[in-house]
């Protein structure tokens, strides 16, 4: 039996994380997709809540399991039984980041990555984008999933937020 790894902070999950996991379901037996307790991202939802959002996007999926973890992803990748760890790439500026992290995995644990090009629809969606978004009152309901889009009332910015800035009397 395969596993792998999918880990990420996830913040929020957005639909081509959910891309990634289904085609990495396809390929491995058993899917981890591990959620980062520690992160130095400014984000919108706790990591109980980041972990109950993926775990209802993916419950039709066979094989997957979300888990909450902190520290070295090598070591929660070998504490899972993972054989390999997944990560998403959607362009340059992803790979320059990842291949670094996936030599020092490897490094590390002796874990390769495996890396998977974004579908299409996907490929600009970045859950940095889609706080900004968020913080600014948009709707992004067409790029995270329902556990997501129910949820984000509660943290969308000020409408106002999007008007043109006043001129300022000099």
């Amino acid at each position: 039996m395969t596993t792998a790894l999918y880990p990420g902070s996830f913040d929020p999950a957005h639909n081509g994380h959910l891309d990634v996991i289904q085609r990495a379901a396809a390929l491995f037996d058993r899917v981890v997709v591990g959620v980062a307790r520690e992160t130095q991202k400014n984000g919108l939802f706790a990591v109980a809540e980041r972990v109950a959002i993926l775990r209802e996007a993916t419950a039709s999926l066979r094989g997957v399991e979300v888990r909450p973890y902190g520290g070295l992803t090598v070591v929660f990748a070998r504490r899972v039984g993972a054989d390999v760890i997944v990560k998403g790439l959607r362009g340059v500026e992803d790979f320059e980041h990842e291949l670094r992290q996936a030599v020092m995995n490897r490094r590390l644990g002796g874990l390769d990555t495996a890396f998977f090009m974004p579908s299409p629809p996907y490929a600009q969606i970045s859950s940095t984008l889609i706080r900004q978004v968020v913080r600014l009152g948009g709707d992004v309901s067409a790029f995270v999933p329902a556990a997501v889009a129910r949820r984000l009332p509660r943290r969308r910015g000020p409408r106002r937020a999007l008007a043109a800035p006043r001129p300022r009397r000099t």
